[in-house]
């Protein structure tokens, strides 16, 4: 045995299990309010944070210090300051890289545990449907700050001809999506077009028409259960896949619908989480959080349907590509990319 190898290993180790408690106290500042109560990134002290916040001081205390040891926040004299860049990304839900809400996808796979153990041992079947409650809300969450700030500035402009398209009045199919956080973006922009959202989970439709409404798109963007390979209309200009083609059972079933629902010249915009084509390449930080968590979601969930093909999150490019050619795609292209997503166009 290596000793120096066994201790480097506990170190990260050590890391991976301080990192997991401090996103349950993270959950626990976005819940009580505590990151956004020092969004002004002035030094406080736990008795003055109770104060703003009705929450127990020492309690706070203990909480504080967690964030400071481990680089959330920094700290003087018993104060406490939670710097501009960390309050972008923990308090400021309009920031384009706040990620606290998301962190309730993790909580989530704490309370499925029990149910991917069952899954490990039997069919590797996990329904997203069967997931706790605090799934749903998080991923909402988690990517809504992303479609903000690309969705319309960047990944719509990166297709060929779309904007115009879209401007002078589209028809939109969003399939697979959830509540509806992508359709109501592009609804809010292109008040000429039409959007019809799609997504097989009936609670999230709801959310999604409810979304909709307060958006104030819900004359133009419809939400409607129905499956990928089901949803209804045809001849439409722009079909969109926000972070679900990996999670279906069939991709290439669902591709095909979509073939078959588009214009001649219509586009199909895929956004996938950003991977390459082999493990080696994927094993990066970004890489590692898409593999535990398809673990957890995305690969049970495809198993839980029919064909199961189980793509992942980190499926890649080339077996993307090769499940919309085999559907009938003649071109299929890489648009533009972020570090957390792949942008893609298919056309006929």
């Amino acid at each position: 045995m290596d000793e120096a190898r066994l201790n480097d290993f506990m170190g990260k180790l050590v890391t991976d299990m301080g990192a997991a408690a401090m996103l349950a106290n993270l959950i626990l500042g976005d819940e009580l309010g505590l990151y956004r109560a020092m969004a002004d990134s002035q030094f406080i002290t736990p008795e003055q944070l109770a104060d703003k916040t009705g929450c127990n001081a020492r309690l706070l205390r203990e909480w504080l210090s967690a964030q400071a040891a481990s680089g959330y926040m920094e700290h003087s004299d018993g104060r406490f300051r939670l710097p501009e860049e960390q309050a972008m990304a923990l308090a400021i839900e309009d920031s384009p890289v706040y990620a606290a809400g998301g962190a309730s996808v993790i909580a989530a796979l704490f309370h499925d545990k029990d149910k991917l153990v069952a899954a490990m041992r039997g069919d590797g079947a996990l329904a997203w449907g069967d997931h706790h409650p605090c799934m749903f809300s998080g991923t909402e969450r988690f990517f809504r700050p992303g479609y903000r700030a690309h969705l319309v500035a960047e990944w719509l402009p990166s297709l060929t001809g779309v904007i115009d398209k879209l401007q002078a009045g589209a028809k939109v199919a969003d399939v697979g999506c959830g509540h509806g956080a992508s359709t109501v973006i592009m609804a809010q922009a292109f008040p000429a077009s039409r959007f019809s959202g799609f997504d097989y989970h009936g609670p999230s439709i709801t959310i999604a028409n409810q979304r909709a409404a307060e958006g104030g798109v819900a004359e133009r963007a419809e939400f409607v259960q129905a499956s990928a390979k089901n949803f209804p209309g045809n001849d439409y200009d722009l079909i969109c896949y926000f972070d679900c083609l990996h999670d279906m059972g069939d991709p290439v079933g669902a591709a095909r619908h979509a073939y078959e629902s588009l214009k001649a010249d219509g586009t199909v915009l895929l956004v996938e989480p950003y991977a390459n084509d082999t493990l080696d390449e994927n094993s990066t930080p970004v890489g590692r959080l898409f593999y535990a968590a398809s673990t957890f979601i995305c690969t049970p969930n495809s198993l839980s349907q029919e064909v199961g093909l189980g793509l992942g999150a980190q499926a890649g490019e080339a077996r993307l590509r090769a499940v919309f050619e085999e559907a009938g795609f003649k071109r299929f292209r890489r648009a533009t990319e972020t570090p957390f997503n792949l942008i893609l166009e298919a056309r006929k």
